[in-house]
């Protein structure tokens, strides 16, 4: 008895491998991805930006790391006591202004460097909804607890975000032709927006993204279909945080599960493993630290670790010991 509807998800044409160098960018999702990917120590920059949802806003940051166009202070404001640019996360806010610029520009430069490097590309998105600025008419990407007056909100068609994703994909190409792109659609609902302004916004995103894939699909840009496994795979409120909108633990260990079986080289599996037992063993709290089983236990770990270096020198545990 089949007690489950099961998604079949296609195989990656340019399967993840542990010589791949991968960049994440978009909502919150893709920090649990990028942070599954981490913890299995491949190489891989999530959010360099901080979290983004709105397609326009990443399409954006990667224009300007393509073209190596540096914030100034024509981008900050001051609010509630921290300088801020209202294209990046609050994360990277700063009480000093040139500390702010300095950073934003840093991690400008580096994205950039990246952007021509990269094997994949992976994009989350999370919503259609966006604010204008009503003084300045600027689209912006996070709104940092400026009243919400100031702005205009706005629900981009499904047009608009085609056009934008297609500007993203045409800097991406031109700065790596071989770079293989991964969308995503955030399960996350927006339910501040409205119960249905979130069906609308999700509808809008998935009518842009697939008229787009039906271009590019042959140059091996491709779609994971996360939204899909949290609400026709996990079909339960046990799989959601308290708040009934996140995937909890359990439904992201399922989602990367899903997603290593469709976009990881199966021949990556054995030191998959190898990285898992590992951490397995850095997150052991014994009982008696100062025993020679722990010692021994320890040295093993270190051995191990070490084989594993040698062979992948990029490889950093958190020891600890």
């Amino acid at each position: 008895m089949e007690l489950q509807t099961r998604l079949k998800i296609p195989q990656h044409p340019q399967p993840i491998s542990y010589a791949s160098e991968i960049l994440l960018m978009g909502s919150c999702f893709a920090g649990h991805m990028g942070g599954k990917l981490s913890s299995y120590q491949f190489r891989n920059t999530l959010n360099p930006f901080g979290t983004l949802f709105h397609p326009r806003g990443i399409s954006h940051l990667l224009e300007r790391a393509k073209a190596g166009r540096y914030f100034t202070t024509e981008d900050c404001f001051f609010h509630m006591e921290r300088w801020h640019c209202h294209e990046v996360h609050s994360d990277l806010s700063h009480a000093n202004r040139e500390e702010m610029l300095k950073g934003l520009n840093n991690r400008l430069e580096a994205t950039g460097d990246h952007l021509k490097k990269i094997s994949h590309l992976v994009i989350t998105l999370g919503t259609a909804w966006g604010y204008v600025r009503r003084e300045s008419g600027q689209w912006v990407a996070n709104c940092h607890k400026v009243p919400q007056r100031e702005f205009d909100k706005v629900l981009s068609s499904p047009e608009d975000i085609r056009q934008d994703l297609k500007k993203a994909l045409d800097l991406v190409f031109e700065a790596n032709p071989g770079v293989s792109v991964i969308f995503t659609i955030s399960p996350v609902r927006h339910i501040r927006d409205g119960f249905v302004e979130n069906q609308r916004s999700k509808s809008h995103l998935f009518v842009a993204l697939h008229e787009l894939l039906e271009v590019y699909g042959d140059r091996g840009v491709t779609y994971f279909p996360a939204y899909e496994l949290m609400m026709d795979e996990l079909r339960d409120y046990r799989f959601y945080e308290t708040d009934m909108l996140h995937p909890n633990a359990l439904a992201v260990d399922y989602i990367w599960e899903r997603f290593r079986s469709a976009c990881i080289l199966p021949s990556e599996y054995p030191i998959m493993a190898r990285v898992e037992e590992i951490q397995r063993g850095l997150n052991h709290r014994p009982f008696h630290p100062e025993s020679e089983a722990y010692t021994a236990f320890k040295k093993d770990l270190e051995e191990k670790m070490s084989s594993l270096k040698r062979e992948y020198p990029f490889m950093s545990f958190d020891t600890g010991l």
